[in-house]
Protein backbone atom coordinates (compact mmCIF):
# COMPACT_ATOMS: atom_id res chain seq x y z
CA UNK A 1 0.00 0.00 0.00
CA UNK A 2 1.25 3.33 -1.05
CA UNK A 3 0.43 4.77 2.03
CA UNK A 4 0.77 2.29 4.41
CA UNK A 5 0.78 4.03 8.26
CA UNK A 6 1.00 7.70 7.26
CA UNK A 7 -0.96 9.73 9.59
CA UNK A 8 -3.48 12.05 7.33
CA UNK A 9 -5.18 15.06 9.07
CA UNK A 10 -8.00 16.10 6.55
CA UNK A 11 -9.13 19.56 7.28
CA UNK A 12 -12.75 20.04 5.74
CA UNK A 13 -13.88 23.60 4.72
CA UNK A 14 -16.79 25.07 4.05
CA UNK A 15 -17.03 24.58 0.55
CA UNK A 16 -20.81 22.34 0.94
CA UNK A 17 -21.09 21.69 -2.34
CA UNK A 18 -17.68 20.13 -3.14
CA UNK A 19 -17.84 17.98 -0.07
CA UNK A 20 -18.93 14.95 -2.17
CA UNK A 21 -16.67 14.67 -4.47
CA UNK A 22 -13.60 14.84 -1.73
CA UNK A 23 -15.52 11.39 0.34
CA UNK A 24 -14.09 9.58 -2.69
CA UNK A 25 -10.46 10.46 -2.78
CA UNK A 26 -10.49 10.62 0.63
CA UNK A 27 -11.47 6.83 0.55
CA UNK A 28 -8.36 5.96 -1.74
CA UNK A 29 -6.43 7.35 0.44
CA UNK A 30 -7.76 4.84 2.91
CA UNK A 31 -7.57 2.38 0.67
CA UNK A 32 -3.82 2.96 0.25
CA UNK A 33 -3.17 2.59 4.25
CA UNK A 34 -3.55 5.75 5.74
CA UNK A 35 -5.14 6.60 8.91
CA UNK A 36 -6.98 9.63 8.67
CA UNK A 37 -8.09 12.04 11.38
CA UNK A 38 -10.53 14.81 10.47
CA UNK A 39 -10.68 18.24 11.15
CA UNK A 40 -14.05 20.40 10.91
CA UNK A 41 -14.13 23.98 10.02
CA UNK A 42 -17.09 25.63 12.21
CA UNK A 43 -19.23 26.48 9.12
CA UNK A 44 -18.92 22.78 8.44
CA UNK A 45 -19.37 21.66 11.87
CA UNK A 46 -22.66 23.63 12.30
CA UNK A 47 -24.88 24.58 9.23
CA UNK A 48 -27.20 21.59 7.52
CA UNK A 49 -26.92 22.65 4.02
CA UNK A 50 -28.46 21.77 0.65
CA UNK A 51 -25.98 19.27 0.16
CA UNK A 52 -26.24 17.26 3.53
CA UNK A 53 -27.45 17.78 6.95
CA UNK A 54 -24.18 18.24 9.61
CA UNK A 55 -25.48 14.77 10.78
CA UNK A 56 -25.41 13.23 7.31
CA UNK A 57 -21.81 14.71 7.16
CA UNK A 58 -20.66 13.31 10.17
CA UNK A 59 -21.90 9.40 9.09
CA UNK A 60 -19.64 9.96 6.05
CA UNK A 61 -16.93 10.83 8.12
CA UNK A 62 -16.76 8.04 10.41
CA UNK A 63 -16.46 5.83 7.63
CA UNK A 64 -12.96 7.13 6.83
CA UNK A 65 -11.69 8.36 9.91
CA UNK A 66 -9.46 5.70 11.77
CA UNK A 67 -9.05 8.74 14.51
CA UNK A 68 -12.20 10.83 15.06
CA UNK A 69 -12.80 14.67 14.41
CA UNK A 70 -11.47 17.38 16.02
CA UNK A 71 -14.02 20.45 15.91
CA UNK A 72 -12.47 22.95 18.34
CA UNK A 73 -9.20 25.02 18.28
CA UNK A 74 -7.77 23.64 21.63
CA UNK A 75 -8.08 19.99 20.48
CA UNK A 76 -6.65 21.23 17.24
CA UNK A 77 -3.72 22.82 18.85
CA UNK A 78 -1.59 19.57 20.33
CA UNK A 79 -1.24 18.85 16.54
CA UNK A 80 2.02 20.63 16.35
CA UNK A 81 3.67 19.48 19.40
CA UNK A 82 2.47 16.21 19.45
CA UNK A 83 3.63 15.39 15.53
CA UNK A 84 0.42 13.84 15.01
CA UNK A 85 -0.16 13.94 11.30
CA UNK A 86 2.67 13.02 8.49
CA UNK A 87 0.37 15.37 6.13
CA UNK A 88 -2.96 17.74 6.08
CA UNK A 89 -5.25 17.83 3.10
CA UNK A 90 -7.36 20.70 3.25
CA UNK A 91 -10.10 19.19 1.07
CA UNK A 92 -12.15 21.18 0.18
CA UNK A 93 -10.16 24.37 0.89
CA UNK A 94 -12.91 27.44 0.22
CA UNK A 95 -11.27 31.17 -0.33
CA UNK A 96 -11.84 31.79 3.24
CA UNK A 97 -9.30 29.76 4.41
CA UNK A 98 -6.97 30.35 1.80
CA UNK A 99 -6.99 34.59 2.37
CA UNK A 100 -6.50 33.50 6.29
CA UNK A 101 -3.97 30.86 5.21
CA UNK A 102 -1.79 33.52 3.41
CA UNK A 103 -2.01 35.97 6.11
CA UNK A 104 -1.63 33.82 9.27
CA UNK A 105 -5.31 34.16 10.57
CA UNK A 106 -5.81 31.49 12.85
CA UNK A 107 -9.50 31.25 14.11
CA UNK A 108 -11.08 27.95 13.27
CA UNK A 109 -9.91 24.42 14.02
CA UNK A 110 -9.38 24.36 10.57
CA UNK A 111 -7.00 27.05 10.32
CA UNK A 112 -5.00 25.67 13.55
CA UNK A 113 -4.72 22.51 11.92
CA UNK A 114 -3.19 23.84 8.81
CA UNK A 115 -0.79 26.43 11.43
CA UNK A 116 0.35 22.95 13.37
CA UNK A 117 1.32 21.51 11.06
CA UNK A 118 3.29 24.14 9.33
CA UNK A 119 5.35 25.10 12.48
CA UNK A 120 6.73 20.87 12.09
CA UNK A 121 7.72 22.21 8.24
CA UNK A 122 5.14 18.79 7.09
CA UNK A 123 2.92 19.01 4.25
CA UNK A 124 0.11 20.89 3.80
CA UNK A 125 -1.85 20.27 0.72
CA UNK A 126 -4.51 22.21 -0.63
CA UNK A 127 -7.62 20.82 -2.73
CA UNK A 128 -8.76 24.20 -4.09
CA UNK A 129 -12.45 24.81 -4.20
CA UNK A 130 -13.14 28.89 -4.42
CA UNK A 131 -15.04 30.98 -6.80
CA UNK A 132 -12.75 33.93 -6.36
CA UNK A 133 -9.26 31.96 -6.58
CA UNK A 134 -8.59 34.46 -10.25
CA UNK A 135 -10.11 37.12 -8.16
CA UNK A 136 -9.47 38.99 -5.29
CA UNK A 137 -8.23 36.05 -3.84
CA UNK A 138 -5.70 35.16 -6.46
CA UNK A 139 -2.69 36.98 -4.85
CA UNK A 140 -3.44 34.49 -1.66
CA UNK A 141 -3.22 31.99 -4.23
CA UNK A 142 -0.12 32.57 -5.91
CA UNK A 143 2.05 33.51 -2.46
CA UNK A 144 0.84 30.45 -1.40
CA UNK A 145 2.24 28.43 -4.73
CA UNK A 146 5.34 29.93 -3.74
CA UNK A 147 4.92 29.02 0.33
CA UNK A 148 7.53 26.40 2.13
CA UNK A 149 5.51 23.30 2.66
CA UNK A 150 2.56 23.86 0.40
CA UNK A 151 1.57 21.93 -2.46
CA UNK A 152 -2.14 22.18 -4.13
CA UNK A 153 -3.63 19.26 -5.99
CA UNK A 154 -4.17 20.32 -9.63
CA UNK A 155 -6.83 22.97 -9.76
CA UNK A 156 -8.64 24.53 -13.07
CA UNK A 157 -11.37 26.62 -13.74
CA UNK A 158 -14.36 24.51 -13.68
CA UNK A 159 -16.43 27.14 -15.52
CA UNK A 160 -14.86 29.65 -17.52
CA UNK A 161 -17.87 31.46 -19.48
CA UNK A 162 -19.75 31.67 -16.31
CA UNK A 163 -17.64 32.11 -13.60
CA UNK A 164 -14.38 33.00 -14.82
CA UNK A 165 -13.04 33.35 -11.37
CA UNK A 166 -13.91 30.21 -10.23
CA UNK A 167 -11.34 26.99 -9.61
CA UNK A 168 -11.75 23.66 -8.24
CA UNK A 169 -9.39 21.03 -8.02
CA UNK A 170 -9.11 17.50 -9.46
CA UNK A 171 -9.49 15.35 -6.56
CA UNK A 172 -8.72 12.15 -8.28
CA UNK A 173 -5.20 14.03 -8.29
CA UNK A 174 -5.39 13.99 -4.58
CA UNK A 175 -3.35 10.24 -3.75
CA UNK A 176 -0.50 11.88 -6.13
CA UNK A 177 -0.29 15.07 -4.79
CA UNK A 178 0.38 13.48 -1.06
CA UNK A 179 2.44 11.06 -2.62
CA UNK A 180 4.30 14.18 -3.94
CA UNK A 181 3.97 16.25 -1.21
CA UNK A 182 5.78 14.11 1.49
CA UNK A 183 8.28 13.44 -0.94
CA UNK A 184 8.73 17.58 -0.77
CA UNK A 185 7.74 18.07 -4.30
CA UNK A 186 4.87 19.53 -6.17
CA UNK A 187 2.63 17.65 -8.48
CA UNK A 188 3.22 18.64 -11.95
CA UNK A 189 1.11 20.37 -13.86
CA UNK A 190 -0.63 22.19 -10.99
CA UNK A 191 -2.66 24.29 -13.60
CA UNK A 192 -4.66 22.31 -15.67
CA UNK A 193 -7.07 22.49 -18.89
CA UNK A 194 -10.37 23.26 -18.75
CA UNK A 195 -12.65 19.77 -18.59
CA UNK A 196 -13.73 18.28 -22.34
CA UNK A 197 -17.07 18.48 -22.21
CA UNK A 198 -17.54 17.71 -26.06
CA UNK A 199 -19.11 14.34 -26.50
Amino acid sequence: MLLDGVSVGVVMTGSHCTVGAVFPALKILKNEGALITVVLSYTINYTDNRFQTVEELKTRIAEISDLGIITSITDAEPIGPQKLFDVVVVAPCTGNTLAKMANSIIDTPALMAIKAQLRNQRPVVVALSTNDGLGLNAKNLGYLLNAKNVYFVPFRQDDPVNKSTSLIADMDKMLDTVIWALQGKQLQPVLLGPVDNVG
